[in-house]
């Protein structure tokens, strides 16, 4: 039987990438549903064919209901741990929507997603997934699009795709999901796993490698897969400590930042990646823009000591063949030192603190990252306007000017006066200038406030990683206090020993380390980055400035005293 689905979306396909253009309420003949990657063929009613997203079109029940129902029984079949659950779209029968709960390398990770049927009844394997998925569409994980004010679903860009959260919104916490096992646990660490902190000038730091590692993200290239019918774009990244390119999609990208957050994200705030995108990705202008996104958002990785000298992120970078990269790709996906249990890797060389000490210290970052946040949000919305208004009325306005200089112009060359040439030519000039300085100004934010826009974007996302950061410390804290507060009791009664209490204030005072040093990580980026930046904005803006000054100059110059 012939599969029909109604068109809920419009969707413009891309020249050369075998997708359909097709128009909200139009009808289709789906030919392939297993296609993969968030994609079905289908054919319209002048018979041409191509891809569409499968979350743009809807399966008319009549037509869905035989292939849904072998849908099921297969995934039934195939894998115990997936529920299967019919649900309605605006009153018809849709696809079936299966809630992975155990399929995902993280543990505590529920990834609702819609499902194309044809799976032959399993569920993809990390390395199946790699290797059919897009690298745009459904999003595989992360936490770095807009988040619900409940804080329970994430949502990135692209497709409609969505993806639900437990409260818990840390991948490895539930390893560890009673403090005391951390608090009351003594800790070893060596080698490469040990995180050292470091009495500094303005507190605890982090140990930080003494060359800067650093990459380049650039020569993007068009690839294809599946004989051609699926098309990707490659990056080049090089980086500075050997000089030897490798290559990576977006979805590498996406993996890896998966693997950051499972890794460091209750200590440390990761941010998350540029948006998917399922239309124009192939455009060369956001090419270009997601070029530079990627390059701020590794350049940021890069800078932090911790996850730049991590084995999963050196892996990303320095992975000679398919193979390694393969092997190490699965070691991080099994790694164990996840969640709340980094905080074990960690060994600051510094004395316990007093448990009143470290509450303090959380509510003035937690504080400041607040009203940094809304500072950010600000200047965003402040500096979007003006781009608006430079692009638009205030362009405009000065080409209205210089229409109205040299409409003057023309009355007045009607005048027949023998001496008016020289102001007629100067008032012409002078309406020329102004039509100059309005596309001046109107290509003046792409110089300067692109990047004041562009850094205060990566700061927006990185300030929204501190909440919930600070709220795995906070929980694990507060109950740590507790405990601390009652630990002289505790031992008088003989529930804990002495070395317990010595261990649950060591292991306190580490998370509060931690926390301390990866502010002072953050404050001296900030610095950094905004001294550099608002520098840059107003050299920009002098030299913006002056190009005005000189076309006006030039003008007056073309006057004649009288």
């Amino acid at each position: 039987m012939a599969v029909k689905a109604q068109v809920l979306y419009d969707f413009t396909a891309e020249p050369g990438n075998n997708e359909l253009t097709v128009h909200e309420g139009e009808t289709l003949t789906i030919t392939n549903q297993n296609v993969g990657g968030g994609w079905v063929e289908a054919q319209n009613s002048r018979g041409n064919v191509g891809l569409v997203p499968v979350d743009y079109v809807e399966v008319n029940s009549a037509s869905a209901q035989a292939p849904a129902t072998q849908y099921i029984d297969a995934r039934n079949q195939g894998n115990n741990n997936s529920t299967a659950n019919t649900q309605g779209v605006n009153g018809n029968e849709a696809w079936t929507a299966t809630t992975w709960s155990n399929s995902y390398p993280a543990d505590n990770w529920n990834y609702t997603e819609q499902e194309p049927a044809g799976n032959n009844g399993s569920v993809y394997s990390f390395d199946e997934e790699w290797d059919d998925d897009s690298d745009d569409g459904k999003s595989t994980g992360g936490y770095g699009g807009s988040q619900a004010e409940d804080g329970g679903t994430m949502q990135r860009s692209g497709a409609h795709s969505t993806m639900k959260l437990s409260l818990n919104k840390f991948p490895g916490f539930s390893k560890t999901p009673n403090p005391e096992v951390y608090l009351l646990t003594k800790h070893i660490t060596k080698g490469n796993d040990r995180l050292s902190v470091y009495p500094g000038e303005v507190g605890p730091v982090w140990l930080y490698p003494q060359t800067q590692l650093d990459c380049v993200v650039a020569d993007p290239k068009k690839g294809s897969k599946m004989y051609g019918l699926k098309s990707y774009i490659e990056y080049q990244i090089t980086p500075n400590t050997t000089n030897r390119p490798v290559n990576h999609r977006y979805k590498h990208f996406d993996w890896l930042y998966e693997r950051l957050v499972e890794k460091f994200a209750c200590a440390l705030p990761v941010p998350g990646l540029p948006d998917k995108q399922v239309t124009g990705r192939f455009e060369e202008e956001f090419i270009k823009m997601r070029m530079e996104r990627l390059q701020g958002w590794m350049s940021r990785m890069c800078r932090h000591p911790v996850i730049s000298n991590s084995e999963v992120f050196q892996l990303f970078l320095n992975y000679r063949d398919e193979k390694e990269w393969k092997l190490g790709k699965r070691k991080a996906e099994k790694d164990e030192t996840v969640g709340v249990k980094i905080f074990s890797t960690i060994d600051p060389e510094l004395p316990e603190l007093d448990p009143a000490q470290v509450e303090q210290k959380y509510e003035v970052y937690n504080q400041f990252t607040r009203s940094m946040d809304n500072s950010v949000k600000e200047l965003l919305a402040v500096g979007n306007l003006h781009w608006k208004r430079c692009t638009g009325p205030l362009q405009k306005e000065y080409r209205q000017i210089g229409k109205a200089f040299q409409n003057m112009s023309s009355v007045f060359n009607t005048s027949g006066y023998p001496r008016e040439s020289t102001l007629t030519e100067a008032l012409t000039a002078t309406g020329k200038t102004y039509e100059e300085i309005a596309e001046v100004i109107a290509a003046q934010p792409r110089k300067d406030l692109h990047f004041l826009l562009e850094t205060n974007n990566e700061y927006k996302g990185l300030l929204g990683c501190f909440p919930d950061t600070i709220g795995v410390h906070k929980v694990t804290i507060c109950a740590a206090i507790d405990k601390v507060k009652e630990a002289d009791h505790l031992v008088m009664t003989n529930k804990i020993s002495q070395q317990d209490k010595h261990t649950m204030e060591k292991n306190l005072s580490t998370m509060s380390y931690a926390l301390q040093a990866e502010m002072n990580h953050f404050h001296s980026n900030r610095i950094y980055d905004y001294n550099r930046l608002m520098q840059f904005y107003l050299e920009e803006q002098v030299k913006f400035y002056e190009t005005i000054a000189e076309k006006l100059k030039k003008a007056l110059g073309q006057y004649t005293t009288i």
